[in-house]
């Protein structure tokens, strides 16, 4: 056998290496914090009796009562309120010379330290709290330290290497990341379930197509109904975060003329692939299921915007209460997820909080994986993911918090 009989097995990709691996983990659990970051306000009012209200009784608790009330804004919680007090007495209590409002490199160890005080294990001398308790806690800090540096950027944590000073919010560190997701570990060791975003389902898609889209809606609400359900949709069965669904615009679609059987939707950079390379989907009509077929959606967004609506720019628009469509507004990540949060509200769900901006991904996956029998090749290469990215789209396939009352039927049905 020759060099050259074997040189295309050397040149095969290797298996992800462990550092791989870790950065994808780190990478989801920044993802999740932002998922469940809309409705931490939920989540911590769940956790309110395990921070209890101080008693002004000591100089330290004195001082970060006057520093959180100096220094965060009206629109804050009570729970974020109480959170941030409880984060600076227990570091002032340690050291008296510890500044709240600084930030560097030690500033993530800061907020580990407390997280570890909270949800240690108690025979190591800690509180024992559960995991959705460090999430409420790193969520509650991200807001203390995003009104202490408002023109940090949110979505980093880097080393300005010109000035030598850290930019970006700590909660967002690698430290941090790395922490949680060992923490995360070792409660599910202990049996305890993980607070991670669930899954839309099929039948939810259903539930919110004929919510959005009730007969009985105004017209404004049905106008809004329209785009957001078209974008519920987008997200699910391209397997989008929120964040690039809304980043659509007229100009990614490529429709034939005449062909009524698909359309073609072309992304360029994505987040996990910043370099520049295309990524395509052809979405087909769906006559077996109308309410999720892509095709019916976009004739119905069609028919909505009109001729008045210029066909560039972003795809999904802010309606206004009276019913406009605003072009010079597109409709933003924040408030479709609060929308889908309020849809699911109207819906009856009373675990709504849970289903967070990746619920879609999540879902969609699902859909691929257990409806359409799609091997998880053919699901990699839909969603864009390369080999690392696998440990994400595992846990897009599986979590504790989505829907397993039938497993006892398992062995039965498959």
């Amino acid at each position: 056998m020759s060099s050259k009989d074997v040189l295309p097995a050397v040149q095969e990709k290797s298996a992800p290496t462990d550092e791989e691996v870790e950065e994808e983990l780190c990478l989801l659990d920044l993802e999740d914090a932002d998922s469940l970051l809309l409705h931490v306000e939920d989540l911590i009012s769940q956790h309110l009796d395990e921070f209890p209200e101080d008693r002004v009784d000591d100089d330290a608790a004195r001082y970060a009562a006057q520093m959180t009330k100096a220094s965060i804004t009206e629109g804050t919680r009570d729970g974020h309120l109480r959170i941030i007090k409880h984060y600076i007495t227990f570091h002032l209590r340690r050291n008296k010379k510890w500044d709240a409002k600084r930030v560097d490199d030690k500033t993530p160890h800061d907020i580990t330290a407390f997280i570890t005080q909270k949800c240690g294990p108690v025979e190591q001398g800690f509180e024992g709290r559960k995991y959705s308790t460090a999430v409420s806690t790193r969520a509650a800090l991200t807001m203390w330290y995003k009104n202490i540096r408002p023109n940090e950027s949110l979505t980093e944590w880097r080393l300005e290497s010109v000035s030598n000073t850290w930019r970006g919010l700590p909660t967002r560190s690698r430290q941090v990341s790395q922490f949680m997701v060992g923490l995360e570990k070792t409660k599910a060791k202990s049996g305890e379930v993980s607070s991670s975003a669930r899954a839309l389902a099929l039948e939810d898609i259903h539930r919110l197509h004929n919510y959005c889209l009730d007969s009985t809606l105004t017209l404004a609400q049905k106008r809004g109904g329209i785009i957001r359900y078209t974008a519920y949709l987008l997200a699910w069965l391209m397997l989008l975060r929120i964040d690039e669904v809304i980043k659509l615009r007229f100009e990614n679609f490529e429709k034939i003329p005449g062909e009524r059987k698909f359309v073609d939707i072309s992304l360029n950079t994505r987040k996990q692939n910043q370099t520049g390379l295309l990524h395509s989907w052809r979405l087909h009509v769906n006559d077996s299921d109308p309410v999720i077929c892509p095709v019916r959606a976009f004739i119905l967004l069609a028919s909505l915007y009109g001729p008045e609506i210029k066909k560039s720019g972003p795809l999904f628009l802010h309606v206004t209460a009276q019913g406009a469509i605003m072009q010079s507004q597109p409709l933003t990540a924040s408030v479709l997820s609060r929308s889908l949060s309020r849809d699911l509200q109207g819906l009856g769900y009373t675990s709504w909080a849970l289903y967070g901006t990746h619920s879609f991904r999540r879902g969609g996956c699902q859909y691929r994986i257990k409806v359409k029998r799609w091997s998880a090749d053919m699901v990699a290469a839909w969603g864009g993911w390369s080999q690392v990215e696998a440990v994400t789209m595992f846990r897009y396939f599986y979590s504790p918090n989505d829907n397993h009352e039938f497993m006892h039927d398992y062995d039965r049905n498959y």
